[in-house]
């Protein structure tokens, strides 16, 4: 048994009273928190090892509902150009350039940014190498939903993605085998479904069946975009969301990504069915428009935030995307008092967990749950001072402040450094083989401004 103290901390513990602890502790023994806010002594081993987190917030790991680690190296790749050109010249391209091992460095480096952002779960939007992802997140020490991203129809994609329904569900099976449960329970698997562009009817509805009977999620996009719906409604007669009700493709353990193009009957169904939703603010206001993320809420849905992969955000970082989720409905609704940083912290926890179905051990800092917290110590020009902690980590803060963070019961950085994995070698190798696979895709960017090479 053994057990840290983290004491004298501002503890935002998110439990259901919305507890917070001014000089409050945190008592983990094991991979559990065995007790919050004011501990006794008898409960505290004369061993414990003892964290001073004076001037710190102490709060639940952040919980990122969609990034794609397999695109981490393509960071830059997409910037300022249409959904297509993105697509077909870029990021298809680049993705289907990669090896397992590819997606396996791809992986930690995208597990580093996460880290420093305070983030200790994810939710992977799917890539093509699952087994280098499960090496990366068994390596790095986060808690982590993979998938698949499976399709069994579609034009224009790359050689070897669209497989027989047949065979993608035996893929998801195998995968779940594999991987679900792994490393003391930190690794699960999640069906992964790309857009109902590359999903038959029949993927669409053995995926829910076979994903029920396992108790794991499904993974989708979901009116990701306006042609998206268009599309479903010549083939399919119907807009996504509409279409997959009549087949009884909406269910609890569905998480649809983005879901900007919505109407209210849309959200009206998602409430029948209690699908859970994840909202990636950056990515949409990048390319895919304003999601109705106020109206979700208001019809009591789980509703997470995501920051998507690198080519359509650039930045995986939690911090960020909390600070630009409530900007972006604050200005849409011209009501400064949309999302406010209560609501807020509660999509970047408890929600992201409700939203991968994992809410019984992970969304709050409460005994019996997982040792899952990070600790932000704000000590900068562009974040002091600090006259109420809970506006301070949506409005405030940067992911330079996250100071450590803890996974399962075992720390993953301290004092700003990372202990799981070598950063900086990650990196160069990660900078090495992104510019290999740059060349290797066959992407080639114009110069912005007219350049004089020197050397």
């Amino acid at each position: 048994m053994a057990q840290t103290l983290i004491r004298n901390g501002f503890v935002i513990s998110m439990n259901a009273g919305r507890q917070a602890f001014e000089n409050g502790d945190v008592l983990v023994e094991d991979d559990r928190i065995k007790a919050v806010g004011v501990i006794a002594d008898e409960l505290i081993a004369p061993d414990a090892d003892i964290v001073d987190a004076t001037d710190c917030i102490v709060l639940p790991g952040l919980v990122n509902s969609h990034v794609h680690t397999s695109q981490q190296l393509e960071r830059g790749l997409a910037d300022d150009v249409d959904l297509l050109t993105w697509l077909h010249e870029r990021t298809w391209p680049f993705e289907s350039a990669l090896t397992e091992e590819d997606s396996y460095l791809s992986s930690l480096a995208c597990g580093l940014e996460l880290i420093h952002s305070g983030v200790t779960t994810f939710a992977e939007a799917g890539g093509q190498h699952v087994d280098g992802m499960g090496r990366a997140v068994t390596e790095i020490g986060l808690r982590a939903a993979l998938c698949e991203s499976i399709m069994d129809c579609g034009e224009g994609l790359p050689k070897g993605w669209v497989r027989s329904t047949d065979e993608c569900m035996e893929r998801q099976v195998a995968h779940y085998e594999k991987w679900h449960g792994a490393e003391n329970g930190r690794i699960r698997m999640q069906f992964g479904l790309r857009t109902i562009f590359n999903c038959s009817d029949e993927l669409l509805v053995r995926s829910r069946e076979m994903a029920e009977e396992r108790g794991i999620g499904i993974h989708m996009h979901v009116a990701e975009v306006l042609e998206e719906v268009q599309f479903a409604q010549k083939t399919r007669g119907a807009g996504t969301v509409e279409h997959m009700n009549r087949i009884g493709a909406l269910s609890p353990n569905l998480l649809a990504v983005h879901t900007v193009w919505l109407t209210p009957r849309d959200m009206d169904l998602f409430r029948l069915h209690d699908v859970k939703v994840s909202h990636n603010p950056a990515a949409a206001m990048r390319v895919l428009g304003f999601a109705y993320v106020p109206e979700l809420l208001s019809r009591g849905l789980a509703v997470s935030i995501g920051t998507d992969g690198a080519p359509s955000n650039n930045r995986m970082d939690m911090i960020d995307e909390m600070w630009l989720t409530t900007l972006i409905h604050k200005g849409r609704t011209l009501n400064p008092a949309t999302l406010p940083a209560v609501t807020i912290l509660e999509m970047a926890t408890l929600h992201g967990a409700r939203c991968m179905l994992w809410e019984d051990e992970i969304g709050s800092l409460e005994p019996g749950k997982k040792a899952d917290l990070v600790i932000v110590h704000p000590r900068s020009a562009g974040t002091l001072p600090v006259h109420d902690p809970v506006s301070a980590m949506v409005y405030s803060m940067h992911s330079s402040d996250v100071e450590s963070s803890m996974c399962d019961g075992r720390w993953l950085m301290r004092d700003g450094k990372v202990l799981t994995v070598d950063e900086k070698a990650v990196l160069e190798e990660a900078k090495s083989r992104a510019a290999f696979l740059r060349k290797k895709a066959g992407i080639e960017l114009p110069d912005r401004f007219p350049t004089v090479r020197v050397r």
